[in-house]
């Protein structure tokens, strides 16, 4: 694979430098990443007509199979994606590694490190020196060998690229971005139901009373390392009950946020007091998921707010910034589809669908906003949704699934199929 890599690289390399050297015929190269496709699907569709666009491309070019990484794992493929070397080379092995001091697991693609100086007064912990995000990945990214030879590059959500890296390249980390809370996305689900808390894989459910239609609770945010004890940084929140209707009204700060039940919310910013003029900020989206007879709100792993990032996830910095005001506040978490909620019941198929279809339009207009203004060099974009689609919606496709519903799948059993299409819409 690095071979093959290696020579598209330098292939895509020399082709882009003439350009740069004086040619008047600047190239383009377009790359999209459709995570998790299924070639078996893709020539059963395009058999039937149903990806016009995936088969006149591959009447124009070529359409076959890429061998997948070895262990098979989405951070290790997107690595030997972008350096060309495999996991001996990269040093990406897995989602985690464990430390063998410890014995504790990681996140496999970045490490955080905390100031190593810090000034004690009082309760409060000053730092004197700056932390810091480590990338994992070695190798050097193909776009910055782009840079190199002066070829513009916009690199948009690819995974294993947290922090991003790069100096010259527009670029928004992918799969591999925390939530703020540091975690792969951590959910929080309200609800005065009765349920026998476990030791949650995905999120965190909390047990609240209702007293004259009006429920108060908190939103645990980050550890507070100015304070000693690093004690979780929290927000109010207050829901008011319609007495009457299935509606709610969400109090967070000065921010009012009126739901109906089974509606989403947009994006709410949540700013965490950390000491004196300080603060970190995040964005949330809530979706009430019932009034009565049990209270449940669902909210959304806390995301890095693009317009306001607490770690760094793009190049150049304001990059992010840019974009937020472009097309909106957008997830930031690397995976975004919220595959833990339906997993654990917090949300069902069809919430799922609803938060996925967030996620795809997000990024469509992410690349749609680069390509208005693509004049040449290299513009990557990754679509994810394929790939939890899948993990999440194969039980109806498969019979011998032991979790397959007859019932389910009569109506979920083509939704893998249909966004396959809307994968060829984003081609056309």
């Amino acid at each position: 694979m690095r071979r093959l890599l290696n020579l598209v690289f330098v292939v895509v390399i020399a082709a882009l430098a003439a350009a740069s050297s004086g040619s008047t015929d600047r190239p383009k190269v377009l790359v999209l990443g459709f995570d998790g496709m299924d070639p078996k699907i893709a020539r059963s569709l395009m058999a039937e007509g149903r990806l016009p666009n995936f088969q006149r491309l591959a009447e124009m070019g070529t359409f076959t199979e890429l061998e997948t990484s070895v262990p098979p794992q989405s951070p290790v493929a997107w690595s030997n994606f972008i350096t060309g070397m495999n996991p001996g080379g990269h040093g990406i092995y897995d989602f985690i590694a464990r430390d063998p001091k410890t014995y504790l697991p990681y996140l496999s693609t970045t490490v955080t490190e905390e100031a190593k100086r810090k000034l004690k007064i009082g309760k409060w912990l000053i730092p004197l020196s700056k932390g810091e995000v480590k990338l994992l990945r070695h190798g050097k990214a193909f776009w910055e060998i782009l840079e190199e030879n002066d070829i513009p590059t916009v690199v948009l959500r690819l995974p294993s690229n947290f922090p991003p890296t790069g100096k010259k390249t527009r670029s928004i980390s992918g799969m591999g971005t925390p939530d703020i809370l540091g975690t792969y996305g951590t959910f929080s689900f309200y609800t005065t139901k009765p349920y026998v808390i476990t030791e949650e894989t995905g999120g965190r459910i909390y047990i609240v009373d209702s007293f004259d239609n009006k429920v108060e609770t908190k939103i645990v945010g980050p550890p507070n390392t100015f304070l000693e004890g690093n004690p979780d940084a929290e927000i109010p929140l207050v829901v008011y009950l319609d007495p009457d209707f299935p509606v709610a009204k969400i109090v967070v700060e000065d921010t009012e946020i009126i739901l109906n039940e089974k509606e989403w919310s947009d994006w709410v910013t949540l700013r965490f007091k950390m000491m004196p003029f300080a603060s970190v900020q995040g964005i949330v989206r809530f979706y009430l998921k019932s009034v009565r007879p049990d209270f449940e709100l669902y909210m959304s792993p806390i995301q890095i707010d693009p317009r306001a990032p607490a770690l760094p996830i793009s190049t150049p910095p304001d990059y992010s910034k840019e974009l937020a005001r472009a097309v909106g506040p957008f997830y930031t978490q690397g995976i975004a589809e919220e595959t833990w909620a339906l997993n654990e019941g917090r949300l069902n198929e069809e919430e799922f669908l609803q938060q996925i279809e967030f996620v795809f339009d997000q990024t469509k207009k992410m690349l749609d906003y680069e390509l208005d203004r693509f004049e040449w060099g290299l513009l990557y974009c990754y679509f994810s949704t394929s790939d939890p689609l899948q993990h999440m919606f194969w039980r109806f496709r498969d019979p011998q699934h032991p979790m397959y519903d007859p019932e389910l799948a009569e109506r979920y059993g083509e939704t893998i199929e249909y966004y396959y299409t809307r994968l060829d819409s984003v081609l056309g």
